[in-house]
């Protein structure tokens, strides 16, 4: 069972399961984009975004999956 779980893995890694997603801050309606968030006990995300690679950490967040395509796009990413 462990070997059929590592293959898995190792297959989403190869074949690129990566999760996209845009992450807006609702006080200011500042929108990121990321793919891997941290989830923090306090309940704050960090992340870092893609557009200008800084590191960003929100208290407050709208964290939504989206498309690899969508993502390329707001990015500009191809």
């Amino acid at each position: 069972m462990k070997r059929t779980g590592l293959a898995l893995a190792v297959l989403c890694l190869s074949v690129g399961c990566a999760r996209y997603y845009q992450v807006t801050d609702p006080g200011t309606g500042q929108v990121y984009y990321t793919t891997d968030i941290d989830k923090r006990d306090s309940g704050a995300a960090e992340f870092k975004d893609a557009r200008t690679h800084a590191k960003v950490t929100l208290q407050s967040s709208v964290i939504e999956k989206i498309s690899k395509e969508a993502f390329e796009v707001q990015v500009g990413h191809k």
